[in-house]
């Protein structure tokens, strides 16, 4: 049998044989229902469809300006580059950088490298740096955040609307087309493609099938974080790192270091968390008079004005996700390091949780940022970022390397593998 057969779950490391799907089924894991692979995948031609058609829309909405503000006869719009630039201007050049990278290095990087491999698949060759490229991926994905963005936008045409005049510019519908887009070509999961390329080598691994449902690591063999391969080890369960026979990665049976790093970003994150909620997030300064906003302070702005919907969204995105990612992470690296056999299926789905919202809370990051840029009316009004908004853009950064140094696997480690699901 093709070793390219056995799937091992990448969070609680139990094996299972890729049987072909039919339908718009799902194959998820027997033992944490975490979903393994869909029927078929997505067809090649269409992902490549929707890769190039967000690339073009990509700099479409880079090279018009997304909103436009009118006040007493002065106009200011804003690109997203200039936003960014104006952050940079003000010394915020750390959250400038977290703006740029989430918003245009990081989705061009992974439409660009999509494109690099898929198009030459098509033609039936493997290019150069194939696994190079693939590996770039799955690094970037996670920290593309275009739909964060777009929420972002419809945020502060919400905030500002009561100040002045806001008229919505082409780069607006080229983002809210792009947040589609980019939906479908996320949900292509990468590794598929390593299939296709051993398809074109005519590669055949041969491997024994697990004869009762197990773990990769009890069987001394590794699944490839990068490619999905699971292999056997030299050594078995305590080889020393060896490296995929498929792309050349390291293999690991575990993440090293996974809970020391967990706990130093976790630490970091709740230490900042506290200036991110007390420290102003934005200054303005008027004809009237100075004011200095906090997070909290936005939400209620929000609600007293009648926006409530919009003040749940903020209070959500800002303070009750970093709160329960904080408060999640706490308890995984806690009973994982006890080696608690408590409740598997339950943290095991805070995991998933944690690991899908903790994004959203650059909410707020892109708010000011887009603020900042369009509140320059000279002696009328000026908004400037505060040191709030560095604080919290940290928060959010070091929480999700929290959760990406945490290896799930540990959650499973302590329990007996028997197949079933416990509760």
């Amino acid at each position: 049998m093709s070793r390219t057969a056995l799937i091992a779950c990448h969070t609680c490391d139990t094996l299972v044989r890729k049987l072909p799907l039919g339908g718009n089924t799902q194959a998820r894991c027997p033992r944490c229902n975490e979903l393994l692979y869909r029927a078929g995948g997505s067809p090649l031609d269409r992902v490549c469809a929707y890769t190039v058609a967000a690339l073009i829309t990509f700099v479409i909405a880079q090279g018009f300006p997304i909103l436009e503000m009118n006040v007493n006869g002065m106009h200011v719009q804003t690109t997203l580059l200039g936003a960014v630039q104006a952050m940079w201007n003000q010394g915020m050049g750390i959250v400038a950088t977290m703006v740029f990278c989430a918003t245009l290095l990081f989705p061009f990087t992974e439409m660009a490298a999509l494109l690099y491999v898929m198009l030459p698949l098509r033609a039936g060759r493997i290019p150069r740096g194939f696994g190079t490229v693939l590996r770039a991926i799955g690094l970037v994905r996670p920290w593309g955040m275009i739909e964060v963005f777009m929420l972002g936008i419809l945020v502060t045409i919400v905030k500002m609307v009561s100040l002045a005049q806001v008229v919505p510019e082409a780069a607006l519908f080229a983002f809210a087309a792009l947040t589609l887009m980019l939906t479908v070509v996320v949900m292509f999961d990468p590794r598929a493609l390593w299939d296709l390329a051993d398809e074109l080598r005519g590669a055949n691994r041969a491997g024994d099938d697990p004869a009762r449902t197990t773990t990769a690591a009890r069987e001394g063999m590794a699944s490839c974080q990068v490619c999905g391969l699971v292999q056997t080890l030299a050594d078995g369960r305590h080889a020393v790192p060896a490296h995929c026979a498929r792309c050349g990665s390291t293999l690991r049976l575990r993440f090293p270091n996974s809970l020391a790093r967990t706990w130093a970003f976790l630490l970091a994150a709740m230490i900042l968390y506290i200036p991110a909620n007390l420290l102003p997030m934005m200054r303005t300064s008027s004809i009237v008079g100075s004011q200095s906003d906090t997070i909290m302070s936005g939400v209620v702005y929000f609600w007293v004005s009648g926006d409530w919907p919009l003040a749940v969204v903020v209070f959500v995105a800002s303070i009750l996700v970093p709160m329960l990612k904080l408060g999640v992470l706490l308890i995984l690296v806690i009973t994982a390091q006890r080696r608690s056999s408590w409740r598997p299926m339950q943290r095991t789905t805070l995991y998933r949780v944690v690991e899908h919202i903790g994004r959203w809370s650059m909410l707020d990051i892109f708010v000011v940022t887009l603020t900042v840029v369009l509140v320059q009316f000279r002696s009328l009004a000026v908004i400037t970022a505060g040191p709030g908004a560095l604080a919290f853009g940290s928060v959010v950064i070091l929480t999700m390397l929290a959760s990406l140094q945490f290896d799930p696997r540990l959650i499973w480690d302590p329990v007996e593998t028997s197949g079933k699901h416990h509760e």
